[in-house]
């Protein structure tokens, strides 16, 4: 079972919001720590409240080129919001990244109605840049 269908099915499970939150934070503070070096203007993802960084790593070593994300925030709840994002696209190929909506998974666990209007702009920002570096990752990938 994908990382993503997992983290679907314990949320499904949990029927009271406060303990979605809970959950949600937990998430965050599994993220792998950030080097603080890539703290940078470039990492920095433009359009979230809070502050937000996010580092791609493109494998092109198979047919096609697979990203991996590092990524960090200064808001617990938006730290959960990275760790559900990196279970659903990191270590994927581009072309999958591209045509996966963010937005049904969300739906899904019925995330998206309980964020604030902001935090929702936020994540709409770091899908944006994840699909961002996606196309970027296939535009720049050798011909076949």
């Amino acid at each position: 079972m994908q990382k993503i269908d997992q983290l679907v099915e314990d949320f499904e499970l949990l029927d009271d919001w406060e303990d979605r939150y809970r959950y949600l934070i937990e998430l965050g503070r599994d993220l792998p720590s950030f080097d603080e070096a890539l703290r940078t203007p470039e990492n920095k993802v433009r359009g979230c409240v809070s502050q937000v960084w996010l580092d791609t790593t493109v494998d092109r070593s198979g047919e096609a080129p697979v990203l991996s994300f590092v990524g960090d925030s200064d808001a617990h709840i938006v730290r959960g919001l990275i760790a559900i994002l990196f279970a659903l696209y990191s270590g994927r190929n581009a072309d999958e990244i591209v045509q996966t909506d963010a937005q049904a998974v969300f739906d899904r666990i019925g995330l998206i109605e309980h964020l604030t209007p902001q935090r929702s702009n936020g994540l709409a920002s770091m899908v944006e840049r994840i699909k961002r570096d996606a196309r970027a990752a296939v535009s720049q990938a050798p011909a076949q």
